[in-house]
């Protein structure tokens, strides 16, 4: 399936959405949320010389487990948060939107829980939250019309898992402006769901590991605007009938693993994905198969390496197949500081143009200071080429600090940036997106 590319999609909106959408009232409230939680996070820098954090309080006793509720406040500050009717332009003369995305303050009030249930038998973990994206209109008039709902759920169950042979059963559920059909452009919400199970035979003494797996996947798009965004000339940039991209992914999956060392292993991993899309007979469907082989674990006692090359072949009409490999590194400079980066090379199935390869440079540095604060930034580089003509790069940058005031409290904030540009024109697939954020969690 396709992979998280996209960053947060931007909003397109029509000016009868934004009309009187934003109130006063609505104003000062966003305003004094915003305002009072950047002021809340301000003296974390100063603090910074003190003492990663517990997990919070001791949450409540469901049977063997604990349930930890939890509650994020957060404020945005997003350069790029949709594209709008410029104030006093005429409804009716259909070339009057912004050619760039406009500013905005958002609050994300995010509930949420946590379940831990441990057990030698069948240890269950589940996650979820509810996001409220509030756009408090402070920068952009009418902005409460990009305001939505997101959320998130995880369900993973392991039976047996010190067993000879043992089970995985798991679940993900997302509803959320970050998309993974990376073909589709600006103001579309996703609201995708994947089912997996896994077996884990051990058979001997451990060192070999055979896991066959089987992942059913669907993805549904709703628009968050009404209208396309500006020079826009291809379906994939108009909102409005992202629906048509509707898909469903199978993926039957066999690894093996062989312990050669105490914390070396060869690995293969193969498989087979099916992709099938509900309303759209022009989407090419794929049929792709994967091999790859390689090494993974220890070099040294500080640096662990995954390497692995194959192929990936489509075995439909369409054809098409690509050289795929992965190589990453993991660095352990000291017991608190951190380092990874890799190169990845894919093949995938994609809404509108059949298949796209994506070849992938990352980093990631994370560092604990003092007990209390944490340091982490990341950046990544993708170069996306579609079937045909098309072309894309993406940028990503996040870094940020995060401290522990207390047990249960803890404060964040950082700088992203996502820059999108494409060789097709308009403005959902080409932008520059800078967003800085602060967050208090509160976890019982």
């Amino acid at each position: 399936m396709g992979r998280k590319h996209t960053g947060r999609e931007l909003a397109v909106f029509p000016p009868e959405k934004l009309s009187g959408a934003m109130k006063l009232p609505g104003k000062i409230w966003g305003g004094m949320g915003a305002l009072a939680l950047w002021t809340a996070l301000l003296p974390a820098s100063a603090l910074a010389q003190q003492s990663a954090p517990p997990t919070g309080g001791n949450g409540f006793k469901v049977g063997d487990g604990r349930l930890h509720p939890y509650f994020d406040l957060e404020s945005r500050l997003d350069s790029g948060m949709g594209y709008f009717r410029p104030a006093g332009a005429d409804v009716l003369d259909g070339n009057v939107l912004s050619p760039k995305p406009s500013s905005e303050v958002a609050l994300h009030l995010r509930p949420g829980f946590r379940l831990e249930m441990p057990s030698p038998s069948m240890p269950i973990n589940l996650a979820g939250n509810l996001d409220y994206v509030l756009y408090t209109g402070l920068m952009t008039a009418g902005s409460s019309a990009a305001s939505h709902l997101e959320g998130a759920a995880d369900l993973l169950a392991r039976f047996n898992p010190e067993s000879p042979l043992s089970f995985e059963l798991g679940d993900q559920l997302a509803r959320s402006d970050r998309t993974r059909t990376v073909a589709v452009g600006a103001g579309v919400l996703s609201l995708f769901n994947e089912a997996r199970a896994k077996a884990t035979w051990r058979p001997g003494g451990g060192a070999l590991e055979i896991s066959p797996s089987l992942a059913y996947a669907v993805e549904f798009f709703k628009p968050l605007g009404a209208l396309a965004p500006t020079d826009c000339t291809d379906t994939v940039c108009d909102p409005a009938t992202a629906d048509r991209f509707d898909y469903s992914n199978l993926r039957f999956g066999l690894e093996g693993r062989w312990r050669f060392l105490p914390k070396t292993a060869v690995v293969v991993d193969t498989g087979l994905d099916s992709r099938g899309y509900f309303h759209d007979d022009q989407s090419p469907s794929a049929l792709l198969l994967h091999g790859l082989v390689g090494v993974a674990g220890l070099v040294s006692p500080k640096i662990t390496v995954t390497a692995k090359v194959g192929w990936k072949q489509n075995l439909s009409a369409g054809g098409g197949g690509a050289l795929v490999t992965q190589l990453e590194g993991n660095y352990l400079f000291s017991p608190t500081l951190t380092f990874k980066g890799g190169y990845l090379r894919t093949l995938e199935p994609v809404a509108a143009y059949g298949l796209f390869r994506d070849d992938r440079g990352y980093a990631e540095a994370r560092a604990f200071m003092g007990g209390r604060l944490t340091l982490h930034a990341g950046a990544s580089v993708d170069f996306l080429h579609f079937a045909g003509t098309r072309s894309d790069t993406l940028v990503s940058l996040d870094a940020g600090p995060e401290y522990l005031f207390r047990p249960w409290l803890t404060g964040a904030a950082g700088y992203m940036l996502s820059a999108r540009s494409s060789s097709e024109t308009g403005g959902g697939i080409n932008y520059t997106r800078h967003e800085g954020y602060a967050r208090l969690s509160v976890l019982y």
